[in-house]
């Protein structure tokens, strides 16, 4: 509730709500849409999958039967929460692949106390930049022009989390011992190497299971990957933040485009969408998406 709320909160501080409301329909778009993807692949009965009760509910507890626990699945993934009420790795392919999806997305959605909406602010404005190249236009935000110093500071908050858990991942499945902590061969072991290092970077907390992360290697690369995961992109968004508090503010145009309007929500969730997956696609392919469509 208080990541959610803080969207009105940041629409206050800029003095006006409705800038507020965009970013927070942005969050309620993602998560209602990860939560429906999540039920409908869970409730398909997935070759494979423990089919009873209308669902696949191999790892879940009958309590909260599949729709339970895709919900709070989604929810725990988009958020910095790490609680669990069932196995992930036990999921579907691709209901394990939309839980680690949720992390990749920068956890946003609504995402943690702070964190969610500083990250989603960056990706706003990564999105103004992409609307005004389109259009021909300079790009502004907030009556804050988005030049060269702004996307620079804002696409290194965007890499530095994948490049950790994608180095990371790549250095424990190549390195001879490593994989020995893996638990299932094939896709699956992939997915359980690739969660781990999703969820230590975005200090999620939350596991996969199956993998044994008690290791020298696995303690020490992902006490890395939370320390650096965590306090480089504050990093990023404090210059971010300073570089446009500089700024003297510019007028609005009829050539500005309006950030508090339905249509930048679906130019926002777009931009999301298209750049995680471009940075995770390869991974997720040889993982989540290998076993769901084997």
């Amino acid at each position: 509730m208080i990541p959610f709320s803080l969207t009105r909160t940041f629409g206050v501080l800029v003095g006006n709500v409705r800038q507020g409301y965009a970013i927070l329909a942005t969050m309620a778009t993602l998560w209602v849409g990860f939560v429906a993807l999540m039920m409908g692949t869970e409730f398909a009965h997935h070759e494979g999958a423990l089919q009873v009760a209308g669902g696949a509910m191999e790892g879940k507890e009958v309590r909260f039967g599949v729709g339970g626990s895709s919900l709070f699945a989604v929810s725990t993934t988009l958020t910095s929460t790490g609680a669990v009420d069932s196995f992930h790795s036990s999921y579907t392919g691709l209901g394990g692949g939309i839980t680690m999806l949720g992390m990749m997305l920068g956890e946003i959605a609504p995402g943690g106390v702070g964190s969610g909406l500083y990250g989603t602010l960056v990706l706003a404005v990564v999105a103004v930049f992409i609307a005004g190249l389109m259009v021909g236009r300079t790009p502004e935000y907030l009556g804050k022009k988005i030049g060269a110093r702004e996307i620079k500071a804002a696409a290194a908050y965007i890499l530095i989390t994948p490049a950790l858990v994608l180095v990371l991942t790549a250095l424990s499945m190549a390195l001879p011992t490593p994989p020995h902590s893996v638990l299932n061969p094939g896709a699956h072991g992939f997915s359980e190497v690739l969660y781990a290092f999703t969820s230590a970077a975005n200090n999620n907390g939350s596991a996969f299971a199956g993998l044994n992360a008690n290791t020298d290697w696995f303690n020490t690369t992902t006490g890395l990957a939370m320390l650096l995961g965590r306090f480089l992109p504050m990093v990023f968004v404090l210059a971010l933040a300073g570089s446009l508090a500089r700024q003297q503010p510019v007028p609005v145009t009829a050539g500005t485009l309006r950030t508090d309007k339905p249509l930048f929500t679906g130019l926002l969730t777009g931009a999301i969408l298209i750049i995680v997956g471009l940075t995770y696609f390869p991974a997720l392919a040889l993982g989540p998406l290998a076993e769901g469509l084997a």
